[in-house]
């Protein structure tokens, strides 16, 4: 097939590119590198060294022989030059990461929260048209987030995607009724998502477009069997307080002999799924495309849960690190359960990768190799969903101001 893989210089975008092109398809990036351009705002980088999107291109084709295309595209700004991109290249299939990725990030500031809703909504909206307007027959695979669903407990188990509900109609006969599972976002960025599950139920039903949503958990890991091949393959790696997720972010603190931080009680449950299982359940969801006019096809991406309390003294256990409770700077419950059902990708042949110590201390003993490039001013997380009055001083957890918030 012929891939376009929008925002494949990302975390999660540029193993996903490995991936594909290592099972034989041609596969383009299209990308803004805006990822690139928030390191420098925020004045971090990532754990590991990253080349140029070009350099890693060029060492892939030397180590493999398969060339990947890179285009330098805005998708929230260049309608007419991705529409025009569609019409010459007409690809096979569009995987869609091009979206700001952190809830932290997306509730820094207001500007953090419209830019993050002008770039993600108006991203998914202009693909969606530019493919209805050249009627390039592709299949859409979006990655969304398990947060559409929210974190409240409601002592059942998610299903994927959609509701069964009865209702009563005019004349009291009892319906049955499929919606979608009603959305409880926790932050601008998972509000994004959800609108775009919205997006995708009008472009599917009104012009037929194929359309798979996958809803993921926490990724965690570094590696992937292809970005093990050449050291200048390596994955981007966030352990910042904005783009580090949880188990990540625990295990490099470990490996720094940084507190574990966890936020409130801990109580909070996860859904979690390894970065080389993210890559392959693209892969079969590719497979499994849905037929034009059919409805949404939508996944839930995760593997297990756990309580972040329950990982932080996991992780405690295996590395001798501390564990430190610090007040969450989220707006959310403080205990949640989290029941998920996944049994379409089971049914597609995923072999879950489950938390292993071995892939845990993978992560450690990358993090003690690039340790020099670690700034631990940057690992707290300080970014607040409410703002209070008066002075707050966000302190670390080993105790040290870090600054005031008005």
């Amino acid at each position: 097939m012929r891939i376009a893989v929008l925002g494949g210089d990302g975390f999660v975008g540029w193993p996903t590119v490995l991936h594909l092109s290592d099972l034989g398809h041609e596969v383009h990036i299209i990308d803004n590198l805006s990822r690139r351009w928030i390191d420098t705002e925020l004045g971090v980088q990532s754990l590991t060294p990253m080349d140029s999107i070009q350099e890693r291109c060029r060492i892939w084709k030397d180590v493999t022989g398969r060339a990947l295309q890179f285009h330098l595209l805005d998708l929230a700004k260049d309608y007419e030059r991705f529409k025009a991109w569609l019409l010459e290249y007409r690809p096979d299939a569009l995987i869609h990461f091009a979206e700001q990725r952190a809830a932290p990030y997306s509730m820094k500031t207001d500007r953090h929260k419209t830019y993050t809703v002008n770039n993600n909504v108006s991203a998914t909206h202009n693909v969606l048209a530019a493919m209805a307007e050249t009627g390039i027959d592709a299949h859409l695979v979006h990655l969304g987030t398990m947060g559409v669903y929210g974190y409240s407990s409601v002592g059942a188990a998610i299903p994927e995607g959609y509701l069964d509900v009865e209702i009563e109609n005019l004349e009291g006969e009892k319906k049955g009724l499929e919606i979608l599972y009603p959305t409880r976002p926790g932050s601008v960025y998972h509000m994004t998502k959800s609108l775009d599950q919205i997006l995708f139920q009008f472009y599917a039903q009104n012009d037929n477009l194929r359309i798979t949503d996958l809803h993921q958990g926490i990724v965690w890991g570094t590696h992937t069997e292809q970005t093990r091949r050449h050291e200048q393959l390596i994955n981007r790696f966030d352990y910042d307080g904005d783009y580090g997720t949880v188990l990540n972010r625990f295990l490099i603190q470990a490996a720094i002999d940084y507190p574990l931080t966890v936020h409130g009680t801990g109580g909070q449950t996860r859904a979690f799924i390894h970065l080389q299982d993210c890559v392959r359940c693209i892969e079969l969801a590719l497979n499994d495309a849905p037929k034009a006019g059919e409805r949404v096809k939508i996944f839930n991406q995760m593997t297990e849960t756990h309580r972040v309390r329950d990982l932080a003294e996991m992780i405690a256990g295996l590395t001798g690190a501390k564990v430190a409770y610090l007040p969450n700077p989220r707006k959310e419950a403080a205990e949640n359960d989290l029941i998920v059902k996944n049994d379409q990708f089971l049914s597609l042949g995923l072999n879950p990768i489950t938390l292993a110590e071995g892939l845990m201390s993978e992560v450690v003993d990358v993090a003690k190799k690039y340790a020099h490039r670690i700034d631990r001013k940057r690992v707290p997380a300080v970014s607040a969903w409410t703002k209070e009055l008066g002075e707050r001083v966000e302190r670390d957890p080993e105790g040290k101001r870090l600054k005031a918030v008005s």
